[in-house]
């Protein structure tokens, strides 16, 4: 199914965002930026340390020119006559300078670390936690391998930007503007002629911005349908074995792979002609410098010192400038990224009601003129009008896509009733009124395609309790008719089941899942269709034992097995989403009817093996 992409769209609390996942990592970043401004000070003390060294020290002008405080610095280190026979002093102050700066350096790395991870763990936190309250439709509209994606790779996008571009702004913005001063200070004329090519440098990276962006957004998104294809594989790789289809998916992965592929290349190919045009007007920009710098050298309008550290600060000015660029094409990618997982955060949680309370579950089910229709699909369910008492059991029988599952779904709140649909009711209490955790914690539900998790068969088990005695999970095991097929696993519980349980067979998980669920006590247990794939004689066991010990709980049974539903209570009957019939097994066989003709050809096949 095809997800929604609303990520297109420019997300307008992008800074929100990205404030909100910085808790517990601010302070690093703040303190990285400190250390980056001190290391970009310590890059404009070098060349003016040169330059008083060749012009007033090695040469013989007049320290007039320089600035009362630079000196007073020359007046308490001695004078210049005294440093030009003691030249090892300067060294020591630009040995000095670089000692400071690597230090600052140094602290910049290791805070930006700590910062970035725990920025990322911030993150996946915040996404984890979130997308786990996420409502099952949600889930339903989006594929795994996407969401992955976005809880993966774009968080490392985002984590790379903000680690290695944003906390080199403050650095970028030290050089950019000390160098302009520094360099107006000593040649105004030659700082004009390098500034020149600046602003179309500048106009030539916001131009290349969008392009960026479209490019990343495009290589973004064919990555999460490649991660949602590999997922998806990985996943059904017994069907596809069993198929023979090996060839045809690895056909489709190719092509997808190549697509994805041919984005990155096409993006590279704009990203090198970019670099390529950046460096040839950079070029450009030096050499219009180091030009004209000589002919004001020659003029005598320049000192050798001062041409020497004006080329050092230029180089400072073009770094800036490029990386200005590079940050912008870093903001392209790293928007993507934040928007992409701006769409899983801005999706709404499931919420309780300001009033909701937790009352006792084990009274009367009502579902109360009930109509349904998933989002952008004809209506499913047709005002089911219906009373199930505490303590009984309902059998549902229909053809597929009668509502049979959506019924259960919506008593379980896995989709919400909207407004003017009727109301589902247990005691008299609008089940949108009772606490989301209470309600399924006392509901206990074995779904059509029961999910195992890649654990042993006891953590299978015993995962709706943190603490299950051993007697209670013997007890479930029992009763799902799962002991026996247990103690024949040389580990038995603590056999590893594999992802999805795939070392078990369908009716091994089936059984399993039901003895997940009877470790919850709920008093309203739904068995959707749970027992299909295990035989006649089984399903016999199940029911017997569930009617023996969970006799008190109300039990809701899915099925197309007549056998199945026997014992039921009363049966319900929907064809197309509507009541076609409700009462006992009994009334329902001498009445005409879907139940009737069911059991009739049931009966039959049954009679056919056993002639």
């Amino acid at each position: 199914m095809e997800h929604n992409q609303p990520q297109k769209k420019r997300r307008p609390g992008r800074g929100k965002l990205i404030l909100r996942f910085l808790k517990g990592s601010k302070a690093f970043f703040l303190i990285c930026m400190v250390c980056a401004a001190l290391s970009a000070l310590a890059d404009m003390i070098t060349p003016q340390i040169i330059r008083v060294t060749v012009d007033n020290i090695l040469g013989s002008d007049s320290v007039d020119n320089l600035s009362p405080l630079v000196q007073k610095i020359l007046a308490a280190a001695g004078g210049t006559e005294y440093l030009r026979g003691r030249l090892w002093i300067l060294a020591l102050a630009v040995l000095a300078v670089a000692l400071v700066k690597s230090v600052c350096q140094y602290l910049f790395r290791v805070m930006n670390a700590r910062g970035s991870e725990t920025l990322v763990k911030t993150m996946r936190d915040a996404l984890y936690h979130h997308i786990e309250r996420l409502p099952f439709q949600w889930h339903m509209k989006n594929h795994t391998g996407d969401i992955i994606q976005r809880c993966t790779s774009d968080i490392d996008t985002t984590r790379n930007f903000i680690s290695e571009q944003m906390t080199s702004l403050i650095r970028i913005l030290i050089l950019l503007v000390m160098s302009v001063v520094f360099m107006l200070g000593m040649n105004v004329r030659l700082t004009l002629i390098a500034m020149i090519p600046l602003p179309v440098i500048v106009w030539y990276s916001l131009l290349f911005h969008r392009r960026f962006r479209k490019g990343f957004e495009e290589c973004d998104e064919n990555e999460g349908r490649l991660s949602a294809m590999a997922q998806e594989n990985l996943t059904g790789v017994r069907v596809v074995r069993a198929f023979g289809r090996e060839r045809y998916e690895r056909d489709r992965f190719e092509v997808m792979n190549n697509k994805y592929t041919s984005l990155w290349v096409k993006l590279g190919r704009l990203m090198s002609f970019f670099w390529s045009s950046a460096d040839i007007l950079s070029g450009i920009q030096i050499m219009l410098v180091v030009v004209f710098g000589v002919i004001f050298c020659l003029r005598g309008e320049m000192t050798a010192g001062e041409y020497i550290a004006f080329l050092s600060y230029n180089g400072m000015l073009v770094w800036p400038v490029r990386q200005l660029g590079r940050m912008i094409s870093e903001m392209s990618k790293a928007g993507v990224g934040i928007d992409r997982i701006g769409y899983i955060m801005d999706a709404g949680e499931e919420k309780d009601a300001e009033d909701a309370i937790e009352p006792p579950m084990d009274g009367d089910i009502r579902f109360d003129h009930v109509s349904f229709a998933y989002e952008g699909a004809l209506e499913m369910l047709h005002d089911i009008d219906l009373t199930i008492p505490a303590g009984t059991t309902l059998g549902i029988l229909g053809g597929t896509g009668s509502g049979k599952s959506t019924l259960m779904y919506l008593l379980d709140r896995l989709y919400p009733l909207p407004e003017n649909c009727g109301r589902i009711t247990i005691g008299g209490v609008d089940i949108a009124k009772i606490r989301l955790e209470h309600l399924r914690r006392n509901i206990g539900i074995v779904l059509q395609e029961p999910f195992l998790f890649s654990r042993t068969l006891r953590e299978n088990l015993s995962i709706t309790e943190k603490e299950l005695p051993e007697e209670e999970l013997l007890a479930a095991a029992r009763a799902a008719c799962l002991e026996e097929t247990v103690n024949g696993f040389s580990k038995g519980y603590e056999t590893f089941v594999g992802e999805r349980g795939v070392t078990l067979s369908g009716g091994q998980k089936q059984r399993a899942a039901i003895a997940r669920m009877l470790t919850q006590k709920a008093p309203i247990m739904i068995f959707d269709d749970s027992l299909s794939a295990v035989d006649t004689e089984t399903d016999a066991k199940i029911r017997a034992a569930l009617e023996k010990k969970f006799g008190t709980a109300t039990i809701i049974l899915i099925s197309h097995r007549i056998t199945t539903l026997s014992k039921a209570d009363q049966v319900l009957v929907l064809d197309h989403g509507r009541v076609a019939q409700l009462g006992t097994p009994e009334e329902l066989r001498a009445q005409p009817g879907l139940y009737r003709q069911i059991d009739s050809i049931q009966s039959m096949n049954i009679e056919e093996v056993q002639a």
